[in-house]
């Protein structure tokens, strides 16, 4: 837990605040925010960023407790805490939030991106603001998307080289159906599984293996109880930061305001992050005695065309209109952005 008091940055925001919002706009509060990944991940250095800005903006009055490790539970129990009010602010894989608007799903499709700035584009456009929107009805209220970066998946057993090493491995999985019906498509035994239970799951070969990014299997050290990592990059993790309705409600318009801007000036330094310690993780996880492979762009290709049914099969039980909007902000993205 950190309680972040920069008390340079509060004395200039409050000669800021004073030319932007009366002191009766802006009161003194303490914003819970909760996480599953540990503090030294690109997601905590977005919450420090994030909360040294408001802090600022604020005169030293919003100041944000982050509670990193799932100390306050799982994404779905903080989910559910947030809709209910006893909990202020999250960062979660739109992959949880799928349990409400089936439709972030969506984003969970393997191989529908080849680079980061690709994913970017496609949760800044039309899709992820029309996702942000439909929020505020399930008790949320999204202020924007951090990437986490491609998933690649690890194991004890063997190298990940082609479509038949998938074979009979025992996987967690993220307890979704696209997750779930991918790796059976890939013909491996998925198994769904909370992220706080993983590594000891893998450590007493419950589970052959996982699938995440490097900086989560580095922060983790799966690298302890992991042999092999494969560079299979087969989905893009995205963030979404939510924000309990229930608390946004009783924020001032200019609370609201400086919560928006701390997200929208952290951005850019979150995202930077990501980048620099996904190639810093992957190097580490190396040196600490892992086996990496790259795999080929064909066997990607053998892949791809072997979980597109599961991606037809999941498109046709959810909403046509965001099927389609998704569809064209994915082809728009793959034309505009390398």
């Amino acid at each position: 837990m950190k309680l972040f008091t920069v008390l340079s940055a509060a004395v200039l925001g409050g000669a800021l605040l004073v030319g932007t919002a009366s002191a009766q706009e802006v009161q003194e509060r303490t914003i819970r925010w909760g996480h599953l990944n540990n503090t030294d991940h690109p997601v905590s250095f977005g919450v420090q960023k994030f909360a040294e800005i408001l802090l600022a903006k604020s005169g030293g009055k919003l100041k944000v407790r982050e509670f990193a490790s799932s100390q306050l539970g799982n994404e779905l129990q903080q989910q559910s805490a947030l809709r209910g009010g006893t909990q202020e602010m999250l960062s979660a894989s739109t992959t949880s939030l799928a349990t409400v608007i089936p439709e972030f799903g969506l984003l969970d499709f393997p191989f529908i991106v080849n680079t980061t700035d690709q994913a970017d584009a496609l949760v800044q456009g039309a899709f992820g603001k029309a996702m942000i929107d439909a929020l505020p009805q399930r008790g949320l209220v999204g202020l924007g998307y951090w990437g986490l970066g491609f998933r690649n998946v690890t194991n004890s057993k063997h190298p990940i080289a082609k479509l038949e090493d998938f074979a009979g491995l025992k996987l967690r999985v993220i307890p979704n159906p696209v997750y779930l019906e991918s790796f059976s498509a890939f013909k491996a035994n998925p198994i769904p599984m909370a992220f706080g239970e993983l590594y000891s799951a893998l450590e007493t070969r419950t589970v052959d293996g996982q699938e995440n990014p490097y900086t989560v299997i580095l922060s983790n050290k799966f690298f302890e109880v992991q042999k092999y990592v494969s560079a299979t990059g087969h989905t893009f993790t995205e963030n979404i930061i939510i924000v309990s309705k229930i608390f946004w409600d009783k924020l001032s318009p200019a609370e609201q305001k400086m919560m928006q801007e701390a997200y929208n000036e952290s951005r850019a330094y979150q995202k930077e992050q990501t980048r620099l310690q996904t190639e810093k993780a992957l190097s580490e996880l190396q040196a600490k005695g892992m086996t990496y492979n790259a795999v080929a762009p064909e066997e990607l290709e053998r892949m791809r065309k072997a979980v597109q049914p599961v991606v037809d099969k999941i498109s046709a039980a959810l909403k046509p209109d965001t099927v389609k909007l998704f569809n064209a902000e994915l082809d728009r993205v793959r034309k505009e952005v390398k």
